[in-house]
């Protein structure tokens, strides 16, 4: 008999406080080792209408649902005597006639009681209920047929009300059906297309059909069960949506990436790959890497959740920012750890190599930039290579003869540097990518690199050089265009990292709520292309659930806002949030003591987020906004958002060339959409007045 485990099951589970869950935990063990030990005291739910319901007893008030039928034992909920009932009653599980995935369903007749207000979906007198004195309803899906409808899986018995449901009804209603239903309805709604999935086989086992596989997981043994029960509000990690699936599962030849807006599950399907690679291969060396340590440290705890019942697999795995691999890497090599150059220290040697030729008609900034972005992770060594060397990303152009004076430069600078014995981390990584290249034996395997849009030209030589270029499934990159905020574009293909054909984009936003993602995709284009011609577009991705508002308020004095913000903080801790919870963002550590003075106000301690955090149980995080990618909290405010504060006026007022300002203010741009895209239910962005000529695209989105 297979055993499962339903994600209504473990959300429930994630409700109940920590010492009911323990309870119910050893009840579910119990049911796996032994679904007739007599302790459990199983009874069949005559009120519902599907036969299979049964309750098993957790202790005198928590009861675990079952649907037991000959081939599978189901645990599909868990609560208190007469909600865990309540909710057996109003429920069926059935195959959907159409897609031939398993669903749970809702029982009409027991909405309309539990709710008599949703009857208006079933009633034909209902039709012209007007949405506005002078304008009867507008129904969104009136002028799709049936064998649509069902083909996207909405129950037969809820096609009358998704006919009848109208646009400020919609996410009502998508409480109420199956999760595949609601996405491609909401498409639809937002894109006018509705995209059937591919028909499942009839002899297939229907549990097997990529919905249900979303919803349901089949345990196979007591490590794997532990594995879910320890951690069921990590539902990524148990069941996935099909199109992060099929992302997750699929066989590339070659380097492959995977794309899509904030919170589109990109981290979700690089843990996964990561995570299988392991456990197909069992000599597999595998590195799991990110741009920084807080990131990396947050992505090793949630793989060791993946990776629970494989216990063999953890020891073949490196989890670790570019820079921390490098180094590393650097001294198994070479026997010694690379000093790494302060950007002081580069500056200065810039400044000297500069007075000592002579140079004239060239700021320090420029210098600095050029350095930074052309000649360092180019790993240029002669005026013949900086005669020809590519220099996208800098607006401002330079003749042959202008490179000549320069570069007497760059060479002293380099010299002077290495006479120190120092190296620049794109030093540090072409070094290895070079002495890599070369070498047959690779450090590892398989590469997945997460927020790969951040990943500059030398950090990209080295990923390729670490692992062998032969073989499947070797390099895999997930990564949003729209949240690059540490590198300018580059060609990948120029250095042998070709992704055409093996790119797919991501479109289901399971971590921030309609109006948040609405409102924060407002600060950014549509779509963005790469200098290789792959675009990323934001267009057509959707939210699985909705929310407030963002709320944009600009005060008079910082006083004003830091009450406010405090407010907000104190109302998220009494609605029930853990103060880990919630986040607050600025753009600079300058900026940091508001945000602080925010946190007192509500009587919260904080915890900054760096690269030495530790764990944020019970405290607010608080932190910069460039340290923002990747965490998620359930509310946060966005504080200081004032004109003279973002865009950054250090960075404006360094721009030699006005054509580089454009540069400057789409990673400016960024920066804020990363920071608004780490909420999931509530955003609140305040600063002085007038505030950044940023939040006016934000208030438009929102009228």
């Amino acid at each position: 008999m297979d055993f499962r485990l339903a994600d209504t099951f473990t959300d429930a589970l994630a409700r109940l406080p920590a010492q009911e869950q323990k309870a119910v935990k050893v009840s579910v063990m119990d049911l796996q080792l032994d679904p007739s030990a007599p302790g459990l005291q199983m009874h069949r739910i005559t009120a519902s209408k599907d036969p299979n319901f049964w309750s098993a007893r957790v202790n005198r008030d928590i009861r675990l649902i079952l649907h037991k039928t000959g081939a599978s034992l189901l645990v599909a909920y868990v609560d208190h005597h007469d909600a865990a009932y309540a909710w057996a009653e109003r429920r069926q599980i059935e195959t959907h006639p159409r897609t031939g995935a398993v669903q749970i369903v809702e029982v009409r007749e027991r909405v309309e009681a539990a709710q008599p207000d949703l009857a208006r979906w079933w009633t034909p007198e209902e039709t012209t209920l007007p949405m506005a004195a002078e304008a009867p309803a507008r129904f969104l899906f009136d002028g799709l047929e049936d064998e649509a409808l069902l083909g996207v899986g909405v129950p037969e018995e809820w096609l009358t009300p998704v006919r009848r449901t109208v646009e400020d009804d919609f996410f009502e209603l998508a409480e109420h059906l199956p999760r595949e239903a609601a996405e491609a309805l909401l498409e639809y709604a937002s894109t006018g297309r509705l995209e059937a999935p591919e028909p499942a086989f009839v002899e297939a086992d229907p549990f097997e059909h990529p919905d249900a596989r979303r919803r349901f997981v089949t345990i196979d043994s007591a490590d794997e069960l532990a594995a879910a029960l320890d951690a069921p509000w990590d539902r990524w990690s148990i069941f996935l949506h099909p199109s992060q699936r099929a992302v997750v599962e699929r066989r590339y030849g070659g380097p492959a990436r995977a794309t899509g807006s904030a919170g589109t599950g990109k981290t979700v399907v690089a843990l996964h790959r990561a995570a299988r690679a392991l456990r197909s291969d069992a000599e597999a060396r595998v590195l799991l890497t990110t741009f920084s340590e807080p990131l990396a440290r947050h992505l090793e705890a949630k793989l060791e959740v993946l990776l629970a019942q494989h216990r063999g697999a953890a020891g073949r795995v490196t989890v670790a920012s570019f820079e921390a691999v490098a180094v590393e890497l650097y001294e198994l090599a070479f026997g010694h750890r690379p000093r790494l150059a302060r950007p002081d220290q580069v500056e200065a040697a810039l400044a000297l190599a500069s007075a000592e030729v002579g140079l004239s008609g060239f700021s320090q900034r420029f210098l600095a930039v050029e350095w930074e972005q052309v000649i360092d992770p180019r790993q240029v060594t002669s005026a013949e290579a900086y005669a020809v060397v590519p220099r996208l990303g800098r607006k401002t152009r330079l003749g042959a003869r202008q490179r000549e004076a320069l570069w007497p430069v760059f060479e002293r600078t380099r010299a002077r540097l290495e006479g120190q014995g120092l190296m620049t981390a794109p030093m540090l990584f072409n070094a290895l990518a070079d002495r890599f290249e070369a070498h047959a034996d690779k450090p590892f395997s398989h590469v997945v690199v997460d927020e790969a849009q951040d990943l500059g030209v030398a950090e990209l030589r080295l990923m390729r050089a670490i692992a062998p270029s032969d073989g499947p499934d070797r390099l895999f990159f997930a990564g949003d265009l729209g949240q690059r905020i540490f590198q300018q574009p580059f060609s990948w293909r120029e250095l042998g990292v070709d992704l055409r054909g093996r790119s797919s984009t991501l479109k289901v936003n399971y971590r921030t709520s309609q109006q948040i993602r609405e409102a924060a995709d407002a600060l950014l284009p549509p779509s963005v292309r790469d200098v290789d011609g792959e675009e990323a577009d934001r267009r057509g991705t959707i939210s699985a659930f909705e929310g407030p508002a963002p709320a944009i308020s600009l005060f008079a004095s910082e006083r004003d806002e830091q009450a406010r913000v405090g407010r907000f903080i104190r109302e998220g801790l009494d609605q029930g949030l853990a103060p880990e919870q919630i986040g607050v963002f600025v753009r600079s550590p300058r900026e940091l003591p508001r945000a602080r003075a925010a946190a007192a106000e509500a009587g919260i301690e904080v915890i900054e987020i760096s690269g030495d955090r530790t764990e944020a149980e019970g405290r607010v995080s608080i932190g910069v906004m460039h340290l923002a990618k990747g965490l998620e909290f359930r509310w946060v405010a966005v504080m200081a958002c004032d004109d003279d504060v973002l865009p950054s006026p250090e960075r404006v007022d360094a721009v030699v060339d006005p054509a580089d300002l454009d540069d400057v203010y789409e990673t400016e741009r960024h920066l804020l959409y990363v920071a608004c895209t780490r909420a999931r239910d509530r955003l609140l962005v305040t600063g002085l007045g007038p505030g950044s000529e940023f939040l006016e695209d934000l208030v438009r989105s929102l009228r």
